[in-house]
């Protein structure tokens, strides 16, 4: 393919590719926000998660001490049992430990079943106050993916021409310019890739351009880059971009007045006084 045609496909490529981009900038922040309501929700749902495991492992230890607290109990009635078939008071006194022993172990269950239901009522305090943010966040990713919805609906049908246009037009052009332009699409901030020329700058960066390399454009005879942003650059009758010459206001002619001198004669000679 001629170079001229390589820069009119790639302009053409340009153009559709803009296009899509108008389309998608239609729906504004809205994908940005949709995945940041989904990305939160999936955080707190993860944390809900983490709370629930903290309760049920507060309530099993709760279950777990009241199991050594009736065993404890059963103990020290044992205890007191044996107490009235003691020989000597050495046994007397070992029961009698074991007992207070069992009696403090009573206790000290009765501390860690108090302390785990204040945290399991903490726990449940904080999964209600999630699960409530968790309900606002759903309820807010509804209205903004019904928002995203519509917009995308509307624009669906022309992207996909878009796109299917842009697929045309790739294959006409040669893989390593196409490399090319799409690296330098990708790093230009407004997405231009090829520009043509306006005012003899650039119309990427807008920085001037030398007559000869203006004249180097309009040959068509080699694909040439912007010096200063590396931008394609195509001939504006080329990419069929027509450049309103401006308008030079003709200078008003002054006309120069003429003064008309008058002869005086003899006769208007004033007269001398003698």
């Amino acid at each position: 393919m001629p170079v001229e045609e390589r820069l009119k496909t790639l302009y053409q490529l340009q153009a559709t590719l803009s296009a899509i981009d108008e389309k998608r900038a239609l729906r504004g922040e809205l994908p940005l926000e949709v995945q940041d309501l989904e990305d939160e929700i999936e955080g707190l749902t993860t944390r809900v998660e983490k709370i629930q495991a903290d309760i049920n492992e507060y309530e099993r230890a709760v279950s777990q001490k009241k199991g050594e607290i009736e065993t404890a109990k059963a103990s020290v009635e044992r205890y007191k049992t044996q107490l009235d078939e003691v020989k000597n008071n050495r046994e007397y006194d070992t029961l009698s430990k074991e007992i207070e022993f069992q009696s403090l172990e009573i206790e000290l269950c009765n501390k860690k079943i108090k302390e785990a239901t204040f945290k399991i009522e903490e726990k449940k305090g904080e999964l209600a106050q999630n699960q409530e943010i968790i309900d606002d966040r759903r309820q807010a990713l509804e209205v903004k993916k019904s928002e995203l919805d519509e917009i995308m609906e509307e624009t669906r049908t022309e992207e996909e021409k878009l796109k299917q246009k842009v697929k045309e037009l790739e294959v006409k052009i040669e893989p390593r310019l196409l490399t090319s332009f799409k690296r330098i699409r990708k790093n230009a901030r407004n997405g231009l890739g090829i520009v043509y020329v306006q005012r003899d700058a650039c119309g990427g960066c807008f920085n001037k351009i030398p007559p000869q390399r203006q004249l180097d454009i309009k040959m068509h005879k080699k694909i040439i880059v912007c010096e200063y942003c590396g931008r394609i650059m195509i001939d504006p009758e080329l990419a069929g971009v027509k450049i309103e010459k401006p308008v030079v206001e003709e200078k008003k002619t002054r006309k120069r007045a003429i003064r008309k001198t008058v002869k005086k004669t003899d006769d208007e000679v004033p007269e001398t006084e003698a």
